[in-house]
């Protein structure tokens, strides 16, 4: 059988520490869902279509990595794609508060998918979609927070606001 993740989240966009968590999950699961889930209380910077292509370009060394987005609830999707686990990365106390609160849903939800919470590496605890987006906003030095595909599009995705 066939061990099987779903790593979900906003991706808005990836980052390195999203990065850390999907490559360490990649070599623990024989395959990896990198699952782009549609959050109502964040106004996305990049589209789901936008996302979709820098997180494959990003990840393409990880060859059991698949790139997809959903709309609906997490469980539907990890059943979808027979996926057992559910993958998210902790940063710091403050994650696991609400990161608790979606397990518990999602177990009542569905008890047979399991959460596996892998903490990222201390380089990246102070790491958010949202942090950088800010840097990268007023022209910060990102070049270390995120792929270099995603650093290009931050740029160019700035530049054509100021315009």
């Amino acid at each position: 059988m066939q061990r099987i993740a779903v790593c979900p989240g906003s991706f808005d966009p990836i980052t390195n520490g999203h990065m850390d968590i999907i490559g360490r999950g990649a070599q623990i699961f024989d395959k990896v869902y990198v699952c782009i889930l549609n959050n109502s209380s964040k106004k996305s910077l990049f589209t789901k279509e936008e996302r979709i292509r820098l997180i494959e370009e990003a990840t393409k060394c990880f060859p059991n990595v698949v790139v997809d987005a959903y709309n609906g609830l997490l469980v539907d999707y990890a059943k979808k794609v027979d996926a057992q686990v559910i993958l998210r990365g902790l940063r710091a106390v403050s994650d696991f508060e609400y990161e608790m609160r979606i397990t518990s849903m999602n177990r009542k939800l569905d008890e047979q998918i399991e959460t596996f919470f892998m903490m990222t590496n201390n380089q990246y605890s102070f790491l958010s979609s949202s942090i950088v987006k800010e840097v990268a906003k007023y022209n910060g030095n990102i070049s270390d927070l995120v792929p270099p595909v995603v650093e290009k599009a931050l740029k160019e995705k700035y530049m054509r606001k100021e315009q």
